[in-house]
């Protein structure tokens, strides 16, 4: 039987009935079914590894299941890349549907940059499913993403995003590997880009190679992510002082300035950000509404980092909580 020439790297944790729909759709690519493999990498704390097999079950390309060695997205990717058959490696997630183009290309892309350092950044859209709030459409441009800030191809190391990114295997060896130990859970694509960018990496945008996102946010559910952010940040920044703390500066100047009407927010449901004069005037209000009612649960969690002398740990009751929004409906077959 030929190799595989990618090996597709799913990070899971409850969300079963997600991780289902995510595996049906591998099954409707249009890359040859021989083209790639998937391993689904179950985090250590997964409470029903039964669940996850049922998820899997039968499937027309070749699919395994393995164990991270502890608690955490850094372990389960290093579970993942170190059992890939395949010279390439995607990374994504239990909730992120694959577009039918998705692994071509990947393997597309890498066929035309196959220097050893190229990795290629794919697109992470909301699902169309999804009722796009305001709030999910602030989390796009620089917060959760930064895709809208992307100019050409180039997109830097610092827009390494493990929803929908590949690599090539053996520039993951040669780079270590992602920190499992220090970052388990946040700041560890940043960690692992950052570390990688040393020893020459190119991060390539193709729009094309697109994934939906199948998990809604909400402000209040934001509002408790945000103290792991802070926790990660800390971390990272304690690790690279050279490197400004990006939420940290965000949240500290919002912090700071007047506390806003929050008129923005009610009026950017109906006013796009292009829309001359109002437009700019309506996201700027919603922009600092968002950043101020995040600032005092970002800023107590990093306070509380600063007095830690250890790693930022994976919350599991945040990611037991985290995967119960994945029990959406079916959806359309």
């Amino acid at each position: 039987m030929t190799p595989p020439f990618l090996s597709v790297v799913i990070s899971t944790i409850g969300m079963y009935e997600v991780l289902e729909r995510v595996l049906d759709r591998y099954g409707q690519q249009d890359a040859d079914p021989g083209s790639f493999e998937v391993l689904v990498a179950a985090d250590a704390a997964e409470p029903d590894i039964a669940a996850v097999e049922k998820a899997v079950r039968d499937r027309p390309y070749p699919v395994r299941i393995i164990r991270g060695g502890r608690a955490g997205l850094s372990a389960n990717r290093n579970a993942g890349w170190r059992a890939a058959s395949a010279p390439l490696v995607l990374f994504t997630d239990n909730d992120t549907l694959p577009e039918r183009q998705l692994v071509r290309e990947h393997l597309e892309w890498h066929a035309k940059h196959p220097e050893e350092e190229v990795a290629i950044l794919g697109h992470v859209r909301w699902a169309r499913e999804l009722r796009v709030t305001p709030f999910m459409r602030w989390l796009e441009d620089g917060v959760q993403f930064d895709y809208p800030n992307i100019e050409g191809v180039e997109a830097g190391w610092g827009r390494f995003y493990g929803a929908n990114v590949s690599v090539k295997r053996a520039f993951v060896e040669r780079v270590g590997g992602f920190d499992d130990e220090r970052l388990p859970y946040g700041y560890e694509d940043l960690d692992f880009a950052y570390r990688a960018s040393k020893l020459g990496l190119r991060v390539l945008y193709d729009r094309r190679a697109v994934v939906e996102h199948l998990r809604p946010m909400t402000l209040e559910f934001y509002k408790r992510r945000v103290g792991r952010i802070a926790m990660a940040e800390r971390q990272f920044v304690r690790l690279y002082p050279e490197i400004p703390p990006y939420f940290h500066r965000m949240f500290s100047h919002a912090a700071s300035l007047p506390e806003g009407r929050g008129r923005g927010v009610r009026l950017a449901r109906w006013v796009p950000r292009w829309v001359p004069w109002l437009g700019p005037r309506v996201w700027t209000s919603a922009d600092l509404a968002f950043k101020q009612a995040l600032a005092p649960p970002f800023l107590e969690a990093w306070e509380r980092a600063a007095t830690q002398d250890g790693p930022a740990q994976p919350d599991l009751s945040e990611r037991a909580m985290e995967s119960s929004l994945g029990r959406l409906p079916s959806g359309p077959k």
